[in-house]
């Protein structure tokens, strides 16, 4: 399944979905300061949401294939609205960080009203850069720990 990305520069590169996921996982540190930068001219900010709150966590039985509840993960979220501009940011990370939630909720609205893009897209490639390499670092440390059966 792929989904449909927009003319924009930033929809050009990333899906919305990949964007966000992209926003979720990143530093708190990149993701605020750059939320700082598009607040001074992204407009007022009305704030819907703005919570934590316990979440279901879902799980598939790898044997039968049966969906789960796995139990509870603690989450924040926000949820704003840009009058001036007609749009709408939502951001949810695990965890009580409620301005992480917010900087992703700001980053959100700005990519959907295409409201400094320069400044998203270099996040983004910054930032999916630096998941993609802690994610090779992990996968090399659980390759060291691999046992080959025939050995046994």
């Amino acid at each position: 399944m792929t989904e449909e990305k927009t003319g924009d520069p930033v929809g050009a590169s990333y899906a919305h979905a990949q964007a966000l996921e992209i926003l979720a996982a990143s530093r708190p540190a990149s993701i605020k300061a750059t939320a700082e930068q598009l607040l001074d001219t992204l407009g007022g900010v009305d704030v819907v949401v703005n919570r934590t709150g316990l979440v279901m966590l879902p799980l598939t039985d790898t044997v039968q294939g049966t969906a789960f509840h796995l139990g509870e993960v603690l989450v924040s979220e926000a949820h704003i609205r840009v009058p001036g501009r007609s749009a709408e940011g939502y951001g949810a990370v695990i965890g009580r960080d409620l301005e992480h939630a917010m900087a992703m909720a700001i980053i959100d609205a700005a990519i959907a009203s295409n409201h400094r893009a320069d400044i998203i897209l270099e996040l983004l490639n910054a930032e999916s850069d630096r998941q993609r390499e802690e994610n090779r670092q992990l996968l090399r440390k659980v390759e060291a720990t691999r046992v080959q059966m025939e050995t046994f």
